[in-house]
Formats: structure tokens, sequence, C-alpha cells
């Protein structure tokens, strides 16, 4: 490792200017002289992704499942993700790690008035497993969500605990449909059983509220007319801060600068797209929402690349879809709507159209993988120190069951995750079982959660580890 000044630069680094503040990603120069420092810096708290797609898979129904259309036929290590939904996961299986049949029973109605409206309290219960109370006013209750607890015992470390993304609008006011308030639908995040999570899904917002850009909002106005990069506002902090660096160091940063400004970019050119006046494909979405899923979600993605970067923030929850969307992939493969495909009514034809969308959906994962695993911190790359979640609390969407639910987690998450492993539940298992692993993998010691009968392991059996005296 090389730098030019004799004092450690403090990881917690910024620099400002003009009310724009970019944090630093990890240095070399941020590493303590002498022996631990780069295991020090890959010691640092599991970043955290819990992605929502909702409404289940076609692997879950009872001809899609015969099919594997979803999870593979076989268990443990030594199994074929071509027939899959998964299949696009291949390059990266080191990293994968598949959990089938565990049931959502939290999102099942339990009194006659709650039929039928599983669109509308499935979403609040993915990451809560606890079923909300039905109610379309200010009085809504379903659980704290895992990304929440973990953000409030490990994301005060950082400037944002946590940030909530989501790609299809939202409405988080008032009543939806069979007696919910739309929140339990339009929300995966909850501070608590009560307090539901404001969701982003203009790129531009998520993006400025990461680098502090312009402390009100016609100050950022005023900055983006003049179609000035925030690094254009510290660009001589930035200059004297690289003199001091070594050569290394110097790369790296120039590298993710050049991140900052093509993310910067792309932004501005779907704005001035928007903005000319064109027809749209998405009437009335924000102007620095794109058009494209495609792109709108690898915005996103590399916005979360970003945060993960400058150690803005460890926890990201993002919501990819919403229940009733209509929405057409013309790249799947198919174009019919999401929703109308989804109710397949079991036949062979339309279960392989709804999973060409799944496939589709899950295609947008590697460019994500790639983008951490690009990211070196310490002795190790960022999709190590990286736990993702991507799972559904529907299971078959023809029939609104949740039972077989679809839910893979990706990523190392600091070594206490293998890779390379299907790990199929015994029949009636809780998804919330897996989601009290995922917690416990996360370094909190809760007994249970939501409606939780015990964990079930994310490692491979040959994997697991014996504490001593067991």
């Amino acid at each position: 490792m090389h730098f030019l000044t004799g004092k450690p630069l403090p990881r917690r680094t910024f620099v400002k200017g003009m009310g724009a503040t970019v944090a630093l990603p990890f240095l070399d120069a941020m590493v303590p002289v002498g022996r631990g420092g780069l295991k020090a810096a890959a010691s640092e708290r599991t970043r955290l992704v819990a992605i929502e797609m909702v409404h289940g898979a076609a692997g879950c129904n009872e001809l899609g499942a015969k099919m594997n259309l979803w999870s593979p036929a076989a268990v443990g290590r030594k199994f074929d993700l071509a027939p899959t939904a998964l299949n696009s996961l291949d390059p990266y299986r080191d990293y994968l790690t598949i959990v089938s049949n565990t049931d959502v029973r939290g999102a099942e109605p339990v009194t006659p008035k709650e039929i039928g409206g599983d669109h509308f309290r499935s979403s609040a219960v993915y990451l809560t497993q606890s079923h909300p109370r039905q109610t379309e006013g200010s009085d809504v209750r379903v659980g704290t969500s895992l990304d929440q607890m973990y953000a409030q015992q490990f994301g005060q470390e950082t400037p944002i605990p946590s940030m909530q993304l989501c790609i299809e609008p939202v409405d988080q006011a008032g009543g939806c449909a069979y007696g919910y308030a739309c929140v339990y639908t339009d929300s995966i995040s909850w501070a608590s059983p009560t307090e539901p999570l404001p969701v982003i899904r203009d790129p531009r917002v998520a993006f400025e509220k990461l680098f502090g850009v312009g402390g009100t909002s016609a100050e950022r106005s005023s900055r983006r007319q003049t179609r000035r990069s925030i690094l254009d506002f510290v660009a001589s902090e930035m200059t004297s801060l690289k003199r001091t660096l070594g050569a290394e160091d110097r790369t790296r940063m120039d590298r993710y600068l050049e991140d900052i400004r093509e993310v910067e970019r792309r932004i501005a050119r779907t704005e001035a797209r928007n903005a000319s006046g064109e027809p749209r494909d998405l009437p009335g979405a924000p102007a620095g929402v794109p058009d494209s899923f495609a792109e709108h979600v690898q915005l996103m993605f590399d916005i979360q690349a970003l945060a993960f970067a400058a150690d803005i923030t460890r926890v990201f929850s993002f919501k990819m879809g919403r229940d009733g969307s209509s929405r057409t992939y013309p790249e799947s493969g198919t174009d019919k709507p999401f929703h109308p495909a989804s109710h397949h009514g079991g036949t062979e034809k339309n279960v392989k159209d709804f999973n060409m969308i799944n496939k589709y959906h899950v295609g947008m994962l590697p460019y994500f993988l790639d983008k951490l695993k690009s990211i070196q911190e310490g002795d190790a790359n960022m999709l190590e120190k990286t736990m993702i979640l991507y799972g559904s609390p529907m299971g078959d969407s023809n029939l609104h069951n949740h039972r077989r639910c679809p839910l893979i987690v990706m990523g190392k998450a600091n070594g206490k995750l293998d890779g390379n492993v299907h790990i199929k539940a015994n029949d009636e298992t809780p998804m919330a079982n897996a989601m009290l692993s995922v917690i416990h993998t996360l370094g909190m010691d809760d007994k249970t959660f939501g409606d939780s009968t015990g964990t079930l392991s994310l490692r491979a059996p040959e994997m697991t580890r014996t504490a001593p005296g067991q």
C-alpha cells in the first residue's frame, strides 16, 4: 500500500462544497500502518439489500414446480439452473443460496372479510412475516421489518441508516381495496409495527439524498439548470486530497468519481428526454424515471453500489413491482401485461409465458452482482461483504396462495454464507424460519421473527458448523 502522509485518512471522510457532499470510497490510505489493517477493513458490517418482486412465480404452481421453472430439481450443491427462471445467475452460483418450499402464512386471510385482499396486504408481510391489521385508516399495524431491525441496530454508524427504493408508482395514503390501507401494498420497510417508511422512485431524488446536493429544492433546480456535475462543486478540494494519495488510491478514486459522473449523466439524459414533450410510455412519471424498466432498475442498482462503496448506508430495501401492475416487458419474450400473465389458469403455455417475465426480472440481478464484485474494499470485493434477498410473499399467483414462495439469497455476507447451495425446506416450513436465520447471519440475536417456529440453516449441510458440546 502507498500513501503520502504519515497519518491514516479517517474512513468516514467527506469532501464538501456548494451544497454537495461526496463521501470517499475505501482507500489504502485509510488503513493504519501495521498488521491487521486490511483484515479490520474486511470485518465491517455486512451490507444488506432486500428486494421484493411481487406476486409469486410460475414455478410455484403445481405444473411449474414439476417443470422446475423456479427452483432446481436437485438439492444441495449439484443443481442445474438451466430449466429455471434463475438460469441467468449460473455464473454467480458460488454466491447463490436458493431456499425453496417455504410458506408465508402471514399473507393469508384469517377472517372471512379478509378473503380476496391478498394483493393489498402481501407486500407488508414479506420482510415482517407478520399478519397486517385490516384497516383503511391510519391505525395500520403489521411488524418491524428485518431490514429496519438491522438498520436500527447497526445502521446508526452510517450517515443514512437505510434507504427505501421502488420502481412502480405508489400511493401511501388512504385505502386501496378489500379494506386495506395502501401503505400495506406499497411499503415493505416498517420502522415499527405502526410506521411504514416512504419509498423513493425517482433516481434523481435518491442520488441527491446520497450526495447532499443543494440545501433547498430551488437550489437543486438551479444547479441542474447549469448542467454542472456535483463533482464540479468539490473539484478543488478533491484535487488537493488526491495529491496526498498513492497511485493505487488515485486510480480507485478516479474510478469512483467517474461512476458518480456517469450516473449523473444518465439521470440528466433521462430528464431531458422526458421533458422534451415527446409521448412517454409512463405518463405522469417523474422526469427522472426512465420509461425503460431495465434502465430504471440499473440506475437504482448503480445508486446502491455507490452508497455501499462510500459506506453512506449499508441497508436498502427495493420494491421492484406492484401486484396489480399491467406493465409489459417486451424484452422478456412475451407482450402479456404482468398481472394478467400472472393469472395463467394453470395451462402450460400461459405458465411458460409468466415464467418468461419471472426470468426477465431475475435477469436484472447479474448487472448488480457485477457492479458489487467490481468494488474492492480491503482484501475482499463488495459482493463478498453483501447479502441480497430476492423473493416474494406470494407463491402461486394464479390462486393467490402463499405456499412454496420463491426466495433466494445472494452474496457471502462477510463469509457467513457459502453459496452454491439449494436448500429445500420440509413441507409447512414458514419463510420466517429462513428470515430468522438471515437475522442471525447479520449478527442479531433475536429468538423469534414473525411466525417462525425455529431457524432454517442457509448453509450447505456439509458446511454447517457444530458448536462445541453439541
